[in-house]
């Protein structure tokens, strides 16, 4: 898939030959519509909200297990990512997010994420020692530790069932290691087979995301927009956002896609102002993967057509086809070519060209 060159240069076409888009263009300080979770364009819904305090809750009171699912694009990741900018200077966050690991691989990112020394050519008893060792003195010091691993829907019942162990490090009183699961809706179905009904029975909260409504889709932009540095939060008329919000079915990574497309066509056209008609150009290009191209776009995006100007192309027009009277009939050719030369000069004088 073709994606805009965010280089925030003035030119309409980048080094690479894909379209750039001048951010200064439409009063923008960074790009609004960027797919990395990046905390700081957060929509919070009511359903996000809570979600969010509930993980911050449970980590900090030391619940064990947390469970996080939402549909693909929903905003799990950055939802976890502003978990993470939430937690105090206290508290040790381990991050998986590669899923296709097994469980051997999984401890030996945490032991390396949360900068435990291993000794070398140690054994899966050995690590284990360390990282409980690690999580005790933590918590013997008033610190606490979390592990948070992403897409938990593709790891294996037999892999949930070995992190599940690692719950089992805990005093008379405390778990010592705080474990957040975020996945799609099937990590839920999964919980559910048979082998990994003790891990359902040790999950103490859970928090699921729906996609936005279509009445946040406009919000869930204008939000985008405003942290990104617009000045006019209104980019997008209220018709392209109910094209997007219906197209997105209110996920917001595909109403990311979409509007982003919309910014790279809106520039090659030299529009300000996104209507439907951007929208149902960027949804195409998303679905056929065709986009508009060539000098005719460039073209007809910077010089609008207005009646003068098609006069002059006809102008133009005369004159040029003047050439083909030569031949035959010099002396009417002659006048003709007088007659064009005026006609176009006449005209480009009332053009603002």
């Amino acid at each position: 898939m073709a994606t805009s060159n965010w280089s925030g240069c003035s030119t309409a076409i980048g080094r690479d030959g894909s379209l750039a888009v001048d951010l200064a263009f439409f009063g923008l300080q960074v790009p609004p519509f960027n797919p990395a979770p990046d905390p700081r364009f957060l929509y919070l819904t009511p359903a996000h909200q809570e979600a969010l305090a509930q993980m911050l809750y449970g980590v900090q009171q030391q619940k064990g297990f947390m469970l996080l699912t939402g549909e693909i694009g929903a905003g799990k990741t950055t939802l976890l990512k502003a978990l993470m900018e939430r937690l105090d200077e206290k508290t040790a966050v381990a991050f998986v997010t590669n899923s296709m690991l097994d469980f051997d691989g999984i401890l030996e990112y945490v032991l390396e994420d949360l900068g435990i020394a291993k000794p070398g050519q140690s054994t899966l008893a050995q690590r284990l020692v360390a990282l409980q060792n690690f999580l005790i003195e933590r918590q013997r010091t008033g610190q606490n530790t979390v592990l948070i691993v992403d897409e938990a829907h593709d790891l294996s019942p037999k892999t949930l069932e070995q992190i599940r162990l690692l719950s089992n490090f805990e005093t008379m009183s405390d778990k010592i290691l705080q474990i957040v699961f975020a996945g799609q809706p099937e990590l839920r179905a999964k919980l559910d087979l048979p082998e990994l009904r003790q891990l359902k029975q040790r999950i103490g909260l859970r928090c699921r995301i729906p996609a936005l409504a279509s009445k946040d889709v406009g919000d869930y932009i204008r939000t985008r927009l405003r942290v990104a540095g617009a000045r006019d939060l209104g980019l997008f008329s209220r018709e392209a956002i109910a094209l997007v919000g219906a197209y997105s079915g209110g996920i917001p990574r595909v109403v990311n896609i979409v509007c982003d497309h919309c910014l790279v066509s809106a520039y090659a056209d030299q529009v300000r102002r996104i209507g439907p008609r951007t929208v149902e150009e960027a949804i195409s290009y998303l679905e056929d993967g065709e986009r508009r191209r060539g000098k005719g776009r460039d073209l007809l995006g910077r010089l609008r057509m207005t009646p003068l100007r098609w006069a002059l192309v006809a102008a133009t027009a005369v004159a040029a086809g003047t050439v083909a009277l030569t031949a035959t009939h010099p002396a009417t050719a002659e006048r003709a070519v007088d007659f064009g030369s005026n006609l176009v000069h006449a005209v480009r004088a009332l053009l603002p060209l």
